[in-house]
């Protein structure tokens, strides 16, 4: 079954379009793409003009708002812009939330824009496709390098602790158990989550992570230590917590 991307940016008129036909032609076997908008216009006739010159079809591109997609199955939302990121970090759950920042070529309405836009676009996408193919799934048991990678960063490694701790967390609870917000957490999630360390699951209306049961012996053996020898990550979070479980009538947003 082919994976599901959508791309989304404000007007749905340049950059999520070009990103949607870009991974289409590139890895069309591997992905089903689509692309909206939050405030979606018409494709933008230089868009398509250097689409069409890279040899890159733009047959059946068309702008839409988001409500028309944002309650299908996506496994992948990459946001294009800053302003998408932070309107619509959490849509689509339980989708793997990527952010991207690519400035609107549109502002400009030269060629040169958009080519150079263009080209950035398939760089990043080239990237997108290669660590996403399905041989990869689950990185950390082939390619322990991107393991570490994750582990690397003090929030990841700190909300994977206090999930282990409390069994299963909704990005709401890491969200108050942190004082973060609701993006930088999903984001991070969805990292833990790609390389095997994380499950998500979806419970009435709320997505909780848990520890990955299938993860390789070697694995669970670095967060078992980690956890033995990092107490001090997760004491203020878990106060957070406990303080929150003890306002009643305190739902999740």
């Amino acid at each position: 079954m082919k994976r599901r991307v959508l791309f989304v940016c404000t007007a749905n008129s340049a950059r999520s379009l070009m990103a949607e036909a870009l991974l289409r032609k590139m890895a069309g076997d591997e992905f089903e793409v689509a692309s909206a908008g939050t405030e979606p216009a018409a494709p933008h006739p230089l868009a398509l003009q250097v689409l069409s010159e890279a040899g890159i079809p733009t047959e059946g591109l068309s702008s839409k708002p988001l409500q028309e997609v944002e309650n299908q199955h996506w496994d992948y939302v990459i946001m294009l812009c800053e302003r998408a990121t932070r309107e619509c970090g959490s849509i689509c759950q339980p989708a793997q939330q990527i952010a991207w920042d690519f400035p609107d070529p549109a502002a400009t309405n030269r060629h040169g824009t958009f080519v150079l836009t263009l080209k950035d676009l398939k760089e990043r996408i080239k990237l997108f496709a290669t660590v996403h193919q399905k041989v990869t799934r689950k990185l950390s048991a082939e390619n322990p390098v991107a393991l570490f990678k994750a582990l690397s960063d003090e929030f990841r490694l700190a909300a994977l602790l206090l999930i282990r701790d409390q069994g299963s967390l909704c990005v709401c609870e890491l969200t108050e158990a942190f004082d973060v917000p609701q993006p930088k957490v999903s984001r991070h999630l969805s990292t833990l989550k790609e390389v095997g360390l994380l499950n998500a699951e979806r419970r009435g209306q709320w997505i909780y992570y848990s520890i990955d049961s299938e993860m390789p012996g070697w694995v669970a053996q670095i967060v078992n230590a980690a956890a033995d020898n990092s107490r001090q990550l997760v004491e203020i979070p878990l106060r957070r917590l406990e303080a929150m479980s003890e306002r009643p009538g305190v739902p999740c947003p």
